[in-house]
């Protein structure tokens, strides 16, 4: 059976360490690409559930799909009071979904949400073809976007922490060879040493991400020290971020017409009204049913939202469940501790009827707004002012005499402040300046005038 081969293949784990199983899940992700020509979906509808939020997570599903790289050739939707232990479906359901694929061949079925290690298993036998749920989805994805080393390390880990409690279902070939105390059979051997593997690579994964986040720290810290703003843009996936920060700052940031087309993090310098500059970070896309952990290995980037100045939430007006796509991004704010930052929502997309059409609307809700077209430009020169408003209040105007003799803090003045106005005199130099709360208190021996 594929799935089972693709399971023996995920555990080529050997003494090499990291690198070993890096190649390993590499392979498995690499393979799974090149048979995931034809998927069909399966979403569960639940008595207190609404269908039309299950038949939306299900379109983002087949997106998610397409984005992996695969094709959906079918549907099925299961309507059940409750979630069964066995299968997560009705076995009866099961049986007439591997009715389907005898007819309809594909090369694998995809679950809108979790599956236990049991379940998992159990599907794959009823179906007699492989078998993920969303979370395999996201981190295949997830594996083929990453390209820098410190997205790399965060996909790692979530994928880790991922398998590490589906071992036993890779191992049940071996099961019946297990013995007692002193005779244990080659099969719990090998999940035992596979396990210690896998948590051993998962504290190691963990200590470089942390030096990861330390490094961020510093950065951080160097810039609030020459005083610039930071501002993180943050939405659902496909919601025009990166399109939005190219025409901000004249990057040429990758852009694509698919979830999770950005996935490391891109900090780009922006220059504000009144010559205030700001570092705009571009951040991975948010989604609906978005797994736990992998929130938690996507700290180290996550941070760059909690420590921002001010958060640009970009929304597409023109999605038809918008208002579900808000909920979603600030579900995920929340867990993260962000949702209470300063926020400036920009609508996106208004270049269409619809999106424009929703702006209004949103803008009725969200005061703190701004409608653009990061396609077309459109507003963009209302968002620079709005960006200014927001952060205005964290400069303070100081008219300063400084001795030439300060030549540190002149350049750091020169680097970091607005300078509205300036004039040398003997030896001063006499300044009104725009400086942040950090800089200005290296400047107080030189105040005039606040």
């Amino acid at each position: 059976m594929p799935g089972k081969e693709l399971a023996q293949r995920r555990l080529c784990l050997t003494n090499e360490g990291k690198t070993q199983t890096t190649r390993a899940m590499t392979e498995l992700y690499e393979t799974q690409k090149k048979g995931a020509d034809s998927v069909l979906l399966v979403g569960v509808k639940l008595r207190h559930e609404e269908e039309w939020k299950v038949k939306d997570t299900m379109d983002e599903l087949a997106q998610l799909v397409e984005s992996a790289g695969a094709e959906v050739i079918g549907r099925f939707l299961c309507r059940q009071p409750q979630i069964k232990a066995g299968h997560y479906i009705g076995t009866g359901k099961a049986k007439e979904i591997a009715d389907w694929i005898k007819e309809h061949p594909v090369a694998m079925v995809v679950f809108d949400d979790d599956l236990t290690p049991a379940q998992g298993r159990n599907l794959e036998h009823v179906l007699e073809t492989r078998v993920l749920d969303r979370t395999q989805l996201i981190l295949d994805i997830f594996a083929q976007r990453a390209n820098t080393k410190e997205g790399i390390l965060q996909v790692e880990l979530a994928q880790h922490q991922y398998l590490l409690p589906r071992l036993r279902n890779m191992w049940t070939h071996l099961e019946r060879q297990k013995g007692g105390i002193g005779l244990r059979g080659p099969g719990e051997t090998q999940l035992e040493m596979d396990r210690r593997r896998i948590e051993d690579l998962i504290k190691s994964l963990k200590r470089d991400l942390e030096l990861v986040r330390t490094r961020r720290t510093e950065q951080r810290r160097g810039r609030r020290r020459q005083g610039w703003a930071l501002v993180s843009i943050v939405g659902y996936t496909n919601a025009g971020k990166s399109t939005l920060l190219n025409h901000l700052s004249g990057a040429d940031i990758y852009v694509a017409n698919q979830l999770f087309a950005t996935l490391d993090p891109t900090t780009r310098q922006v220059d504000l009204p009144n010559h205030e500059p700001a570092l705009v970070t571009d951040t991975v896309g948010f989604i609906q049913k978005l797994p736990h952990h992998l929130v938690d290995s996507f700290k180290a980037t996550l941070e760059e939202v909690v420590e921002a100045d001010l958060i640009m939430h970009v929304v597409d007006a023109s999605h038809p469940q918008v208002d579900t796509q808000i909920d979603a991004v600030h579900a995920v704010l929340s867990e993260i501790g962000a949702l209470e930052k300063p926020m400036l929502f920009v609508f996106n997309k208004i270049d269409t009827e619809k999106g424009r059409n929703t702006a209004k609307r949103l803008a009725r809700l969200h005061p703190k707004s701004v409608a653009v077209s990061a396609l077309t430009g459109e507003g963009i020169d209302l968002l620079y002012d709005q960006l200014a408003d927001c952060l205005k209040g964290r400069k303070l105007t100081l008219r300063l005499s400084v001795p030439l003799s300060e030549g540190k803090l002149l350049a750091s003045l020169q680097k970091a402040a607005s300078i509205l106005e300036e004039e040398y005199e003997g030896a001063n130099a006499d300044l009104l300046v725009r400086v942040s709360p950090q800089l200005a208190a290296q400047c107080q021996p030189f105040v005039v005038e606040e």
